[in-house]
């Protein structure tokens, strides 16, 4: 109970304080770095690293059980070919209280040290380069996650040489040799009851007036109460120490591995002791590589939030994205075909529901997974990737546009393609529903609601299963109201009886989806270029002659229905060919509208070291909420002339196709997709303005800017 309600006031706290953009961290929680004990390693001769992480005062990162609540650290290593990383050796911790909660970690400054091995092959006098990617969250009252890059380039020694000590980093190998805990020279005896767990350390030899602050860190997370009070007593047989269980159902334990703690007096003043009893759990295998491996960018999170923040955040996001263009004419479709099921039965009717919230949970399951596992393999790419493939886009237009075309009634598809959206013609199976949610989850894509930067940002940077959580609490707010639709009796009884107005308002969706394959076609445009779109335009004839001989063969002879369904085919394989061959033209960009210039990291570096005030832009063609924003807004004439006024260059990034250096910056700051929108004052940090913009909160933004000389504002920005 009480780690769900610590869990709901940081939950409260994150929502509180998030905006539709999330609070930028301070940079300096953790400062982290990777370090070598020897100053030159030689061929086959194993060395230690460690990894360095300082703290803020008043800070706190966590040791291996992080105690009530937290996350340990945790490293991925980017090796040279041949060289192997052990697990990692972990500091005795220190016990941290938190409101009611009781943490185990590290204050000021830890290092966690590793052996690495290097293979005996390995060519003297060549450098060699070890990165990790190191992932944590710190605490103080609110968590904050973190990754850092870290890169370390050491010599190899020649034969017969000596590879002693950095004196460098001497002293702070031998600190972290002494923090660690020593194996116990006493055995110990453990008597469990149903609520208490008493340890006994046999050791003689300590004395009860030379220890105190003892303390009991054991390897398993809820094996004690770890927030309960420890009971110590020190007598003639040794150690004594009465500990609250934590799961009084769970079996009792035969031992109790973990660390224990105390300071003993010497005549130099107390010294603390750690001692490891019991085998720890194992750690993790050696990672070794065959391979160099590029290092991947940053991702350094900007947003103040803890995962459960993350995931109403998530949840809010995805109840907005029923109302955006990508959705709606795909969720109307489906909504209109409770009408064609309302003489089923309440429970069909229910299941229905469900299955379309399945499709919706596979599906971004599915590409959050995809995701998630292309970034871990070094892939720079973000949310929306599927859109920059030109294949993935042609055929979700030629699809919609096959959908529409059963709308209008040109084609009579079977029950199992009308689940993909035209179910009204066809009594669609539960088949029907759980593709339509799949469908509504990849149009979704496009578009960008409020809530929803944060929450993918902080889910690309956590663990695998904490984004595929927050992605899962995504797909599950999009996927509630047609949910809550169909198993609230009252609301399907408000719903109209099936009758011959089902035709036309049939025929009227039809539009809004052509509309929708229109808008893909003119995405394609941009990705393929002018000589590729001519391929677009014949898959849209190709698609049309499919469903045109495909309904005459319905009405022929044997002969001739066989004659026409083979030509069907053969326009969609046709259709396929053209599909397949289509491929990126890196020549094709968005043009620069007036007034605009073309993001680059080098020219955004050059004005802000002249102290210009900057407006970026990250758009992409397929992003619907970006195109949105600038028709809306930052292309109106107010906030252009607001612009000019304060002299604040204009860099739009295009991430229509994969562009590395735009998903870099986009991962600098924290974000995994399009739109990012960030005003720089020409020094120190820039504002992140909200995903769904208003001239308004724009002007206001641009107005806390000092007004541009009359010649500065009137200058042609440099290029």
């Amino acid at each position: 109970m009480i780690r769900f309600l610590a869990s709901l006031a940081l939950v409260l706290t994150g929502l509180a304080g998030a905006s539709a953009q999330g609070l930028k961290p301070p940079s300096d929680l953790v400062t982290a770095s990777l370090v070598a004990e020897p100053a030159a390693i030689r061929p086959g001769e194993p060395f230690s690293v460690g990894l360095r992480m300082v703290m803020r005062p008043g800070w706190h990162v966590y040791w291996r059980n992080p105690g009530d609540s937290g996350l340990p650290p945790d490293v991925a290593w980017t090796l040279p070919a041949g060289f192997t990383a052990g697990g990692l050796d972990w500091p005795a911790p220190h016990r941290i209280p938190v409101a009611q909660l009781m943490n185990f970690g590290y204050e000021g400054e830890t290092v966690l040290l590793s052996a690495v091995t290097p293979p005996a092959t390995l060519t003297p006098g060549k450098p060699v380069t070890l990165r990790a990617r190191l992932s944590y969250l710190v605490c103080e009252r609110e968590c904050v996650p973190g990754t850092a890059e870290l890169q370390l380039t050491l010599p190899v020694a020649q034969a017969g040489t000596s590879t002693g000590a950095n004196p460098q980093t001497r002293l702070l190998f031998e600190k972290a040799r002494a923090a660690l805990p020593q194996p116990a020279p006493w055995p110990t005896r453990l008597t469990a009851t149903k609520t208490r767990l008493d340890l006994t350390v046999e050791a003689p030899n300590l004395s009860g007036d030379g220890v105190s602050a003892v303390a009991f860190f054991p390897y398993a997370e809820t094996v004690i109460e770890n927030a309960a009070s420890q009971e110590v007593r020190i007598d003639a047989a040794g150690l004594h120490l009465g500990l609250v269980r934590g799961d009084a159902d769970a079996p009792p334990p035969a031992s109790l591995p973990g660390v224990l703690t105390f300071d003993e007096a010497t005549p130099d003043g107390p010294v603390r002791r750690a001692y490891a009893f019991g085998e720890p759990p194992a750690p993790a295998a050696p990672v070794a590589n065959t391979a160099e491996v590029a290092p991947v960018a940053a991702p350094a999170p900007d947003d103040t939030l803890t995962l459960w923040s993350a995931v109403g955040l998530a949840f809010l996001g995805g109840l907005v994205l029923n109302l955006m263009p990508c959705v709606f004419p795909v969720l109307s479709i489906k909504v209109l075909s409770l009408v064609q099921h309302s003489g089923e039965t309440p429970r069909r009717v229910r299941l229905h529901g469900l299955a379309y919230t399945a499709g919706v949970l596979a599906a971004f399951l599915g590409l959050a997974g995809l995701l998630i596992g292309l970034k871990e393999a070094g892939a720079g790419i973000g949310w929306g990737f599927q859109l920059q493939s030109p294949v993935v886009v042609a055929a979700l237009a030629y699809l919609l546009f096959g959908m529409g075309l059963s709308l209008s009634g040109v084609v009579h598809l079977g029950g199992g393609i009308a689940g993909l959206g035209d179910g009204l013609t066809r009594r669609a199976g539960l088949e029907g529903s759980f593709f339509t949610g799949v469908l509504a989850t990849v149009v979704a894509t496009p578009c960008t609601a409020p809530f929803m930067g944060s929450a993918v940002g902080f889910a690309l940077t956590q663990a695998p299963a904490v984004g595929l959580a927050v992605f899962a609490s995504l797909g599950l707010g999009l996927a509630l109201p047609f949910l809550l639709l169909t198993v609230w009796p009252a609301a399907l009884r408000a719903l109209p009886r099936p009758g011959a107005w089902m035709d036309t308002l049939k025929g009227v969706l039809a539009f809004p989806i052509y509309a929708t394959a229109a808008w893909l076609i003119w995405v394609l445009a941009q990705q393929v270029g002018p000589s590729g779109l001519l391929a677009a335009l014949l898959g849209l004839v190709l698609v049309g002659f499919a469903a045109w001989a495909w309904e005459r063969a319905r009405e022929a002879r044997p002969l001739w229905a066989g004659i026409a369904r083979g030509m069907a085919a053969a326009a969609l394989a046709g259709l396929a060919l053209l599909t397949l061959g289509l491929t990126q033209d890196r020549a094709a960009t968005a043009a620069q509208a007036e007034g605009t210039e073309a993001f680059a990291q080098a020219k955004l570096d050059g004005l802000l070291a002249q102290g210009r005030p900057v407006l970026v832009n990250m758009t992409a063609a397929w992003c619907i909420s970006c195109q949105v924003n600038e028709r809306t807004t930052l292309g109106t004439k107010t906030v252009r002339d607001a612009l000019s006024a304060r002299g604040v260059t204009y860099l739009k990034g295009d991430w229509t196709n994969q562009n590395p250096e735009i998903t870099a910056f986009l991962a600098r700051h924290g974000r995994s997709g399009v739109p990012l929108y960030l005003l720089y004052a020409g020094r120190g940090e820039p504002t992140i303005l909200p995903q769904i913009l208003t001239s308004g909160l724009v002007l206001d933004a641009l107005a806390a800017l000092p007004t541009a000389p009359r010649k500065a504002a009137l200058a042609t920005p440099e290029r």
